[in-house]
């Protein structure tokens, strides 16, 4: 389990205060931290994780309700507008960085920073699947809607039972005869393992000069100097051991915990933030001979008052080198802002300037609480009354309850609402770049190499815009500076070379 295992402790003490901190051994931090040392070779990190592993909240695969986000099958991306059209703008941009990752996890293999592609993601269709009359309907515009953009070129759609018993067997078995359904199949979907992709690239930075990871430690304080550098405090969890040091640059990719953090760093672009923690449960089936039934990733519509990343899906996934399958997730509430945290997370991140932005988000989502406290008293029949709505034979015996990670949803200052509750990322940057913080959820990791040039842009612009950094960026992804989205050509000369690298499923061009 490359995600699971505890990394090498350096003993070496730094002799200066490091360039960079990375808070959190997540795909965010293992993102920027490659980014960075690719940029510039001479500079210093270190890495600061509570826990004893790397990637043990969000990134991990049991933890991360999204694999392979990519908006080719998740229809909270593409909601109904009131006059009956298709939004599909958020799916493109989502579609566009999905591919933009991929461009950087090629150029992982090609540089062998990481082991062999299948060791973090694989090929695997992406599929939408609904019932009944307004939703068929509904799915067939949202096909007709995206088919105009070459991102989704290759999309299948049908209404026919008989091609959708050969798309998605365990589904169809069972169902209700003459039930209207309909599917929507994309052959070049993938699964991503991100905690074993998170793995590899923490291995690998282990081992580069001026970075040393620091595991079980956890960071309690932090605060702008006179000089404008971030003094920051942190605690040995194992010999209970304090240190104080100083950097330039800070990033905060502590998944919920980030939220607190932000808090404690008291910078003006921070305030009125406030977060909405969200958990979550699998079921995960135990069957060998019912999973090998199921090869794809089959997504539907949320529930009225379910938040995005509670959408329900039955998800073939890789992890640790097995087959699994599993459906949900099914949404909780906790106070908890890390699966591995404390039941004081959301009481503490309270603070006189987010009161009004977190009672106005919550008044104005009321549905969503009374879905969360139906979701926390679900019974073990309600669970599969919802699995059979995908699966249709399914049998409890064959499936057993498994605990998901959290999530913390934004809550932000609006000037009309007082506060609105945000499902998505959000990067939050001080004005001068010394820090930036990763709140939010869903997409997340599947953009992770998106969200991490733009906070390039944001805190490093004096680099970023030399020709050093700039050839090198074009190496790391060669459509830096250009748009996939509006050149069709490039994106499928793109999707056939990192397709070719990541040993993935290659589109087929007419």
């Amino acid at each position: 389990m490359v995600n699971k295992k505890k990394m090498s402790k350096k003993t070496i003490s730094a002799a200066a205060d490091p360039d960079v901190v990375l808070i959190g051994a997540g795909i965010m931090s293992a993102t920027l931290g490659v980014m960075l040392k690719a940029l510039q070779p001479d500079l210093t990190i270190e890495i600061f994780e509570r826990l004893d592993i790397v990637a043990g909240e969000s990134s991990d695969a049991w933890n991360n309700a999204g694999t392979g986000h990519s908006a080719l099958c998740e229809l909270n991306y593409t909601p109904q507008l009131a006059d009956g059209s298709i939004e599909t703008a958020k799916a493109v941009k989502i579609a566009e960085q999905f591919e933009v990752s991929k461009e950087f996890w090629a150029y992982l293999v090609e540089q062998n920073l990481v082991g062999k592609p299948e060791e973090f993601i694989r090929s695997i269709p992406h599929m939408s699947f609904v019932w009944g009359d307004e939703n068929v309907d509904y799915l067939n515009k949202r096909h007709t809607a995206l088919e105009q953009f070459h991102l989704f070129k290759g999309m299948q759609y049908s209404e026919d039972p008989e091609q959708l018993k050969e798309w998605m067997p365990l589904v169809m078995d069972g169902r209700e005869e003459g039930q209207k359904v309909a599917a929507t199949r994309m052959e070049i979907g993938t699964d991503v393992n991100f905690g074993a992709l998170s793995g590899q690239l923490f291995k690998y930075l282990n081992k580069q000069p001026g970075v040393i990871m620091h595991m079980n430690h956890e960071v309690r304080d932090l605060k702008q100097d006179a000089n404008k550098n971030w003094e920051i405090t942190v605690k040995n969890l194992g010999n209970k051991k304090k240190r104080k040091l100083k950097t330039k640059f800070v990033f905060i990719g502590a998944g919920g915990g980030s939220l607190l953090l932000l808090e404690k760093a008291a910078i003006p672009e921070g305030k009125g933030f406030g977060g909405f923690p969200v958990s979550g449960q699998w079921l995960k089936c135990t069957n060998p001979e019912v999973i090998e039934q199921h090869q794809a990733k089959v997504y539907g519509k949320a529930s009225v008052g379910a938040p995005p990343m509670s959408v329900p899906h039955l998800d073939t996934r890789m992890i640790d080198g097995r087959k699994e399958l599993l459906f949900g997730p099914y949404a909780g509430f906790s106070t908890k802002f890390l699966k591995h945290g404390s039941l004081l997370d959301l009481p503490s991140s309270i603070k006189v300037n987010n009161i009004r932005p977190m009672l106005s988000a919550g008044l104005d989502n009321l549905p969503l609480t009374k879905y969360l406290i139906d979701q926390v008293r679900q019974s073990p029949q309600d669970r599969l009354e919802a699995l059979k709505e995908y699966c249709p034979t399914a049998k409890m015996d064959d499936w057993e309850l498994e605990v998901a990670g959290q999530r913390v949803q934004v809550i932000k200052k609006d000037p009309e609402h007082g506060g609105i509750l945000e499902f998505g990322t959000e990067v939050v940057t001080a004005g001068d770049g010394s820090i930036a913080c990763l709140l939010g959820a869903s997409p997340g990791a599947s953009t992770s190499v998106s969200i991490m040039l733009g906070l390039l842009e944001r805190c490093f612009a004096g680099k970023l815009y030399t020709e050093t950094w700039q050839s090198k960026l074009r190496e790391m992804i060669p459509s830096y500076g250009k748009s996939l989205a509006k050149d069709e050509q490039l994106l499928e000369e793109t999707r056939a070379r990192t397709s070719e690298i990541l040993e993935l499923v290659e589109l087929e061009t007419a």
